[in-house]
C-alpha cells in the first residue's frame, strides 16, 4: 500500500490520509491523476519526507505528502 496525505485545500472531498494499492501508481503523477490533482495545485510533493517530483517513482511502503500553495500576512 501507498499512503497518501492530503493538506490545506487539498483535503477537500478527499479527508486527511488514504491508502491505495502499491499497483496501481508507479509515480506520484499516477496518485496525482487518480485523484483528480492538477500538478500546478502541489506547491510541494513530498515522498517518505523528501522533496519529490511527479515523475519520481513510488513504491509500496511510501508515503507521499502534498501540499497547496499556501499564502500569508
Amino acid at each position: 500500500m501507498i499512503e497518501v496525505r492530503f493538506f490545506a485545500t487539498l483535503r477537500d472531498g478527499r479527508g486527511k490520509i488514504t491508502e491505495i494499492p502499491a499497483e496501481s501508481a508507479s509515480t506520484a503523477g499516477d496518485i496525482l491523476r487518480r485523484f483528480d490533482i492538477n500538478p500546478e495545485e502541489v506547491a510541494i510533493l513530498l515522498i517518505n519526507g523528501f522533496h519529490s517530483k511527479p515523475e519520481d517513482s513510488v513504491k509500496d511502503g511510501d508515503v507521499i505528502s502534498l501540499f497547496p500553495p499556501v499564502g500569508g500576512g
